[in-house]
């Protein structure tokens, strides 16, 4: 603010109307900002329950899955910690900031793009929600956090956790991570 006073103070009325759209544009990001943080504290959530895994190779893709209910704005596939031997997909519930994930897992995208996307980090459980990370290009610590949910369901109603193999433990440190899973 002490920078608009200056210039309208200073300057001509011509120069002060340049200034104008990177105002605008400071007030647009601000705003914006105010929807960023619950987001972050939910992540903080996430990552304090859960440890981070790397997973090599994850399935993952754009197009709608038919047995994941509501909007979906990408998905990816992770082992039941249950079931090892089944998966289950986790979508990203928001299309908020996804950008840079959904340019890698394009079918058309290039290989080298796709390589960054190729070994992922995941902190959370896939029956509940998690927070999916690329590696630095080191791969030594997480990037681009990113929550994933898990919407799998059924037009009578969702899948019971249970099913999925979850222990009364499990669904008492989803609840402590910020989740509310269905058939809790």
């Amino acid at each position: 603010m002490g920078l608009l006073a200056t210039l309208v103070v200073f300057l001509s009325p011509g120069y002060t109307l340049l200034f104008v759209p990177f105002l605008l544009y400071s007030f647009y990001r601000a705003f914006i900002q105010l929807f960023a943080f619950p987001a972050v504290f939910g992540i903080r959530r996430v990552l304090q329950e859960y440890p981070w895994r790397l997973y090599r190779d994850p399935t993952h893709g754009l197009a709608d899955r038919t047995d994941v209910v509501g909007r979906q704005y990408g998905w990816f596939e992770f082992p039941n910690p249950g079931r090892p031997e089944e998966h289950l997909p986790m979508v990203f519930p928001r299309h908020w900031g996804v950008g840079w994930w959904h340019r890698r897992m394009a079918p058309r995208a290039k290989p080298e793009l796709k390589a960054q996307i190729s070994v992922v980090w995941l902190s959370g459980d896939p029956r509940f929600i998690g927070v999916i990370a690329a590696p630095t290009a080191d791969g030594s610590a997480p990037r681009r956090f990113r929550f994933l949910s898990q919407q799998t369901g059924s037009d009578e109603g969702r899948r019971s956790v249970a099913d999925w193999g979850a222990t009364a433990e499990d669904i008492e440190r989803g609840h402590r991570a910020g989740v509310r899973p269905a058939g809790s």
